[in-house]
């Protein structure tokens, strides 16, 4: 038996990375101001061409503040933004921050239903969106406490001449939005031209509220996942100190990680302003656009998730892009296919670290070390420094479980949130004597690394067994004409349910359902096997992994109810 106490994964440590940080107890608006002062004139962002500087960010965040404060935001008002990696949700971000106020991040793909819920849940009294999206918002505005909108356009940051040609373009595409005048609807440009960046002081600190991150719950209810500035800044201060190799002020980021997800907030948009990194925004993180921003900005360091790194591998333009500007990679959500892995490597020459965590741990816990450390593939690494991990009996919650042993990852460090927004009872649930659950089926091995098995809450009961779904992925990822793969349980009349698979092939490969079937009988238990397969040419979404599997079942779920 190994417990946290003896946290053996110490020794699979690299020599530079430290069992406790000494941290600085430093916010993320101030990350900014150094970045600004210590590099004023090196790019913080870079989107389709246009470049702003870190002096010119601030100044744009310090205006932004200043009109936020002007419409009566103050310390702890709710500010929700809805919008994709663009200029704007950066410095709206770091302008809500600055204000002392809570950032509400929402997902522009979402619908009207998800987002009255957050606007209203949030008590988010103004929000930050896109013009194309504006009719639906004032439409959506009375159901909500939003008061006020600040619109913007993506031609609002266009170099020339895509400035010219894209309203000609949306138009065409019937993106060009029609909503007419608005009372309390303000332009995203007169907001910035008509304050000064002169803030009223607000003092933050550690234990103040900067976020409210809406994740899904077991149940389909949105829980606010409320995480503070110390949250924030300790997880990126981790990051520091995992990524040491890389230098302050020199590297290049690939934002390609949506930063209205956790994942992408931490590890790309905050993690890139601490180091004062350029930040190449990809709101769009489709194969062809994020090889052309490789090809075009040479990135040295890129957080994906893996249908990012497979989508690359798989289009036409691989061949004209040189990759070898990365130096390092970052993997999470969903495991990567050893293939991926070796085949990236193999025309990158960098190094792809797998990780962990979740919306309630700001979100990293685990990383495989980054160089001279080992690497196990299928393992999401080791705890990073200040992060205690247990694995315990699904059955009592409190019992370590042996070496080897399945049971539900408990986590507690300086990461962890400090609940969810007015639901006690769920924060009661998931936080207990300081440790946060995880609802995630891991194992740990004899040097401390762990290996997640699957979601709680995904597990397929068929027949009185349980099913985790990645056993089947992992299984179907490695067969030679497969590029995608996604199991869900879905409701069967002897079994209770059954597993069906949704697989997309490499380009220019056929195969069968049946043929599938019986590469998965040598490989597995007979009651693992997939009952349904379907054969798609494209899988839901680019973001996590949990994503993909919920609205793939919420899809077949509807399909079987119609008559």
């Amino acid at each position: 038996m190994v417990s946290c106490d003896d946290k053996p994964w110490l020794k699979s440590y690299e020599r530079n990375v430290p069992e406790h940080i000494a941290y600085e107890r430093t916010c993320m608006p101030e990350y900014l101001d150094r970045a600004a002062e210590s590099f004023p004139d090196r790019d913080a962002l870079i989107f389709e061409g246009y470049r702003i500087t870190f002096r010119e960010l601030k100044d744009m965040v310090d205006r932004f503040a200043s009109f936020l404060a002007h419409r009566g935001i103050s310390k702890g008002d709710a500010v929700a933004v809805l919008l994709p990696n663009t200029i704007p949700c950066v410095v709206s971000y770091f302008a809500i921050l600055k204000c002392g106020a809570i950032a509400v991040m929402n997902n522009p793909l979402s619908a009207n239903a998800e987002l009255e819920y957050q606007f209203s849940n949030s008590g988010s009294r103004l929000l930050i969106t896109l013009d194309r999206l504006l009719p639906r918002m004032i439409r959506l505005r009375p159901k909500t406490p939003v008061r006020e909108i600040v619109s913007t356009a993506i031609e609002d940051y266009l170099p020339f001449p895509k400035k010219l040609v894209y309203p000609f373009f949306a138009k065409r595409r019937k993106k060009t939005p029609e909503a007419g005048k608005a009372p309390d609807v303000y332009s995203w440009k007169g907001c910035l031209a008509g304050h000064d960046p002169a803030l009223p002081s607000v003092r933050v600190d550690f234990e103040t509220v900067a976020m409210y991150q809406y994740t899904g719950g077991a149940s389909g209810t949105s829980k606010g996942v409320i995480l503070t500035h110390g949250n924030l800044s300790t997880q990126v201060q981790m990051l520091q100190v995992w990524f040491s190799t890389f230098a302050r002020g020199r590297e290049i980021m690939l934002g390609a990680l949506p930063f209205f997800h956790v994942f992408g907030l931490s590890t790309v948009m905050n993690f890139a302003v601490s180091m004062a990194w350029t930040n190449v925004l990809v709101p769009n993180p489709k194969g062809a656009r994020l090889l052309e921003a490789i090809r075009k900005y040479r990135p040295t360091f890129a957080p994906l998730v893996p249908t990012m790194y497979v989508r690359m591998l798989a289009h036409p333009d691989l061949k004209k892009t040189d990759m070898t500007c990365l130096r390092g990679c970052f993997s999470g959500s969903e495991p990567l296919p050893v293939e991926v892995i070796h085949d990236f490597e193999h025309i990158t020459g960098a190094t792809i670290v797998e990780g962990f965590g979740l919306t309630e741990t700001s979100p990293v816990t685990h990383i495989n070390p980054f160089s001279g450390a080992a690497r196990k593939v299928g393992s999401v690494g080791v705890p990073v420094p200040d992060t205690c991990c247990r694995i315990v009996s699904t059955e009592d919650g409190v019992t370590d479980v042996p070496v080897g042993a399945q049971g539900e990852l408990i986590v507690s460090g300086p990461q962890v949130m400090k609940g969810y927004k007015d639901m006690p009872r769920e924060t009661d649930q998931t936080i207990r004597d300081g440790w946060c659950y995880t609802g995630d089926i891991a194992t740990m091995d004899d040097d401390g690394y762990f290996y997640i098995v699957d979601r709680m809450k995904d597990m397929i009961i068929s027949g009185g067994y349980n099913i985790y779904p990645r056993e089947i992925e992992e299984v179907l990822d490695g067969h030679p004409k497969v590029r995608e793969v996604c199991a869900i349980g879905v409701p069967d009349p002897r079994r209770g349910e059954c597993v069906k698979v949704f697989v997309v092939l490499k380009e220019g490969e056929t195969a069968t359902g049946e043929a599938l079937k019986d590469y998965c009988r040598t490989r597995m238990a007979k009651y693992k096997i997939p009952r349904e397969i379907e054969f798609r040419e494209v899988l839901p979404g680019t973001g996590e992994g949990a994503d993909r599997r919920k609205e793939l079942k919420a899809e077949e779920l509807m399909r079987r109810q119609e008559p």
